[in-house]
This record gives structure tokens, C-alpha cells and sequence, in this order.
């Protein structure tokens, strides 16, 4: 027996939200001063760091729960199973579903229940619930999927990832131009071919000091009788904490896996920052005393954006379905999923396709 992931399904938004539509936004700083630099300066590092160009918002009448229905579909189809036998419906997500141009989020009934309504699925035995772990929720689903059918509680789960982070963005904080709308699914179930599955996975929670790296807050405009809270973070502790902790997690999962660093042919990590995201791995090889080989990264941050919960997932979606240039998975390969995010939480899985 082996646990694989047998279907992936993607919802990426219609809307593009480019760099130059935030040239008239007015950025502050968190203590409501303004920034030195113009919007163009500004603009320009972001892009220099993040990666990012362009970013996908949903459309409005859609939620979390909506973009996750849609890449559960998609899931459901390419694994070509009977929605009626998943017995674990799993939603990574964080903060719910926010209807347009509304101040609260909407968590009962939960996402995953929504989903399951959307889906059509009557089977009571379908259990439907919600992991709130920051970006890392999807991985998470994952490691509860097989934990569930290594122990013979399930056959098959759905593991989605959904997020609608326009809906929570602080329009004078310059991180705003980080978030964006997304989903990611996959099928996970017991398979009769023995080769591969889950082979090793690695979770952690950081609480002493960095419970609130990443957290809700205030809007940057002092003035503003705006009483909604927002997604915030102080990203140099979020760089540091995750430089300092990713790589070993990632080092000690595929160490219990029995595979050698030479053997991993991709490592699809959470798209938090691109430059981030190629000090971990770089950090990764260095403690193997390697340097990172190219290809072995696949990026989606620069036309996607951070979409927490649900970059992985559409990454894995958007290369099994060959819309990811010069980056491939074939079977037998050994992958590495990887995340950090609010909590604070890593985990890592690694995975032989």
C-alpha cells in the first residue's frame, strides 16, 4: 500500500491586479508617517524582491469557499473517483469567507462543509472540516490525509487550499502588493502500487517569541475611523525566522525519508517572497554542502502572487498539467513540498510521484 495524491485541481481568478494599479495607493508606515520614496520607488524594490509582477483577486461575487468548489471540481475529475467515496473533506484556509467590500468573516458553518454542500456530496460519513495554520494548512492537510489512511480510517480525503487574501489587505500597507486570491486541491487515497507516496513529513509550531510575526491588525492610516482589522506581519522577523528554521525541517524530513539530497528533482515551497524562497533552499543545499541546482525550484509568485494556503497546491496542478515551463514531474520522481507561515508553523512533506 502506498499513500498518493491520484488527482490535483487548480482555481486561479480572472482578475489581474498589475504592480502599476497600486501607483495611486498611499502607503504609510505602521505608525501612519509616509513613506520617502514615491509609489514608482517603491513599486520597483517590491518587484525587485518578491518577484511579483501581477497578482489574481477573485471576482466578486465569489468566496473562499467558491475557489475552493471549483479546484475541488477539478480534483474530483482528474483523480476520476465517485465524490461519494472520499471519506475526508480537509480545507486549509485562514480567515474564512469575507463576502466583497464586508468587514466580517464567515466561519460556521466551515469552508470545508460549504465546499461539501457546493460538491453535492450526501454521504454523512464524509467528514468536512477546517485546519486554520497559516500558509502551511495545505501541507498540513496532506500530513492529517495520510495519518488517516495509514491507520486505516480513510481510503480517500480531499485536501484543499483557499484563500481570498484581496478581501483582507490594508490598502496603505505596502505588503497589500504580496497577497493575492487562489485555490489548490488534490485527491489523496490508498493506491495498490506500492511504489512511492508520502515517504516523510516534518511539522512545527514557533511560539516564544514569533507567535505574532504574521497577525491582524490595524490599517497604517492613523487617521482612518476604519475599524476592520487587516493581514499583517513584520517581514524581516518572518525572513529571518524562516531562513533560520526551513531548511533544517526540510534536511530533517528528507533524512527520514531514506533519499538522498541528489535525488530530489523539484522542491515546490510555499510562494511567500522569491527571494525568500531562494535563500531557503539555497540554506537547504548548503547544509549538504551543495549548491542549489537550477530547475530545481518551479515559480508561480511572479503572475500569481502569494496566495497562503492554496500556492502549493495550484503550483503542483499547474506543472502536472504542463503549464509550468521547463519544470516536469515524472513518475518516480521524489519531490519536496515546504511552507512557512503564520503561527508560526513550517512543515515539509517529501513525496515520490
Amino acid at each position: 500500500m502506498a499513500v498518493k495524491i491520484t488527482g490535483t485541481g487548480s482555481y486561479i481568478p480572472g482578475n489581474i491586479e498589475t504592480n502599476a494599479d497600486f501607483q495611486l495607493h498611499e502607503f504609510m508606515n505602521d505608525d501612519g508617517s509616509p513613506f520617502k520614496q514615491n509609489n514608482e520607488t517603491i513599486i520597483k524594490k517590491f518587484k525587485a524582491i518578491t518577484g511579483i509582477s501581477e497578482r489574481r483577486y477573485a471576482s466578486n461575487q465569489f468566496n473562499t469557499s467558491d475557489l475552493g468548489f471549483f479546484a475541488a471540481k477539478e480534483a474530483i475529475s482528474n483523480a476520476n473517483i465517485d465524490p461519494e467515496t472520499i471519506d475526508y473533506i480537509i480545507v486549509g484556509h485562514n480567515y474564512g469567507d469575507i463576502n466583497y467590500n464586508t468587514e466580517q468573516s464567515d466561519t460556521v458553518p466551515s469552508i470545508a462543509s460549504r465546499i461539501k454542500h457546493l460538491l453535492g456530496i450526501k454521504n454523512p460519513k464524509c467528514v468536512a472540516y477546517d485546519i486554520l495554520f497559516g500558509c502551511p494548512g495545505w501541507n498540513e492537510g496532506v500530513i492529517q490525509a495520510n495519518a488517516f489512511i495509514t491507520s486505516n480510517i480513510a481510503k480517500k480525503c480531499l485536501v484543499i487550499g483557499a484563500e481570498t487574501l484581496s478581501r483582507v489587505v490594508d490598502k496603505h500597507d505596502r505588503d497589500s502588493m504580496i497577497y493575492s486570491d487562489g485555490a489548490g486541491a488534490v485527491i489523496v487515497e490508498k493506491t495498490t502500487d506500492t511504489s512511492g507516496g508520502i515517504l516523510a513529513h516534518e511539522s512545527a509550531t514557533y511560539t516564544t517569541n514569533e507567535t505574532h510575526f504574521i497577525y491582524f491588525g490595524k490599517t497604517n492610516n492613523t487617521e482612518s475611523t476604519d475599524r476592520r482589522k487587516y493581514i499583517k506581519m513584520y517581514g524581516r522577523k518572518v525572513y529571518e525566522f524562516a531562513l533560520n528554521h526551513v531548511p533544517l525541517a526540510m534536511k530533517t524530513c528528507l533524512d527520514k525519508s531514506g533519499y538522498n539530497i541528489t535525488d530530489l528533482k523539484k522542491i515546490l515551497i510555499h510562494q511567500a517572497n522569491e527571494k525568500m524562497d531562494e535563500a531557503i533552499v539555497q540554506r537547504f543545499y548548503k547544509l549538504y554542502n551543495l549548491e542549489m541546482p537550477q530547475q530545481i525550484m518551479p515559480m508561480s509568485i511572479g503572475t500569481l502572487g502569494n496566495s497562503s494556503v492554496a500556492t502549493i497546491p495550484t503550483l503542483l496542478d499547474l506543472i502536472m498539467r504542463g503549464n509550468i515551463e521547463n519544470h516536469h514531474i515524472e513518475k518516480g520522481d521524489i519531490i519536496m513540498f515546504a511552507s512557512v507561515g503564520a503561527g508560526m508553523n513550517i512543515n515539509a512533506i517529501v513525496y515520490k510521484h
